[in-house]
């Protein structure tokens, strides 16, 4: 059974999701403090967190780093902060997703699927390492082992070095947002931080190439002001 870590300082929605989630499969752990989520995440690993920024102790980002001390548990943020600072913050500091207040929760718990199924999707070696490493975006089947991308009617599709390791970053974390920072980082490299304007042109380029309707895109998705989400 998958282990949730609900933190949260408002007891109404620590009761709703307690109680959504445990309807749904999943053992639930409550905290209402940042000390408390540290501590109970040290006692009893959970497998997911869903973390509040605006705790009453300690701040919710800084609970991120805490945690990213010792574990890579994913974290979905759910936060009343919708500044796009506050999320890249949480993100840049090692959170999965973010979720603004208020929330569906329909839409958390499609969040947490996509999570949980990332959890799932690991060989029994217990390496990390994704089972096989291929991904589907429309019409193309995308073997990220030897870097190739096939058609469906057998037409191979050429990428630039750039558009791979763009995609790559994409692809290996399917359902996860990853930051343009984080892109504009492992892409190009610290010094391009504030170029986002890269990320856009090339991002323009791979649904060019790889969606059906690239003006709609189903898998490439852009999440305004914060980054990027493969779809599978």
């Amino acid at each position: 059974m998958i282990r949730i870590l609900v933190v949260d300082d408002e007891p109404q929605i620590l009761r709703a999701l307690r109680i959504n989630l445990r309807a749904r499969g999943y053992d639930v752990q409550v905290a209402d403090t940042g000390t408390a989520a540290l501590r109970a995440a040290a006692s009893h690993p959970p497998d997911l967190v869903v973390l509040d920024l605006g705790l009453p102790d300690i701040d919710g980002v800084d609970v991120i780093s805490g945690l990213r001390g010792w574990t890579t548990v994913p974290i979905i943020v759910l936060s009343g902060r919708a500044g796009s600072e506050d999320k890249v913050a949480a993100l840049d500091a090692g959170a999965d997703d973010y979720v603004t207040k208020p929330f569906g929760v329909d839409e958390l718990l499609a969040r947490i699927r996509a999570v949980t199924r990332r959890l799932t999707a690991t060989p029994a070696d217990g390496t990390g390492a994704a089972a096989t490493p291929t991904a589907r975006v429309g019409r193309h089947t995308i073997n990220l082992a030897d870097r190739t991308v096939t058609r469906d009617d057998g037409v191979e599709v050429r990428l630039t070095p750039t558009q791979w390791a763009m995609l790559d970053k994409l692809l290996r974390h399917p359902g996860k947002l990853i930051s343009q920072r984080q892109l504009l980082h492992d892409v190009w490299g610290p010094e391009y931080q504030q170029e986002t304007n890269y990320l856009r042109q090339y991002m323009a380029q791979l649904r060019r190439k790889l969606e059906d309707d690239p003006a709609r895109p189903r898998h490439l998705i852009t999440e305004p002001g914060m980054g990027y989400r493969y779809r599978p």
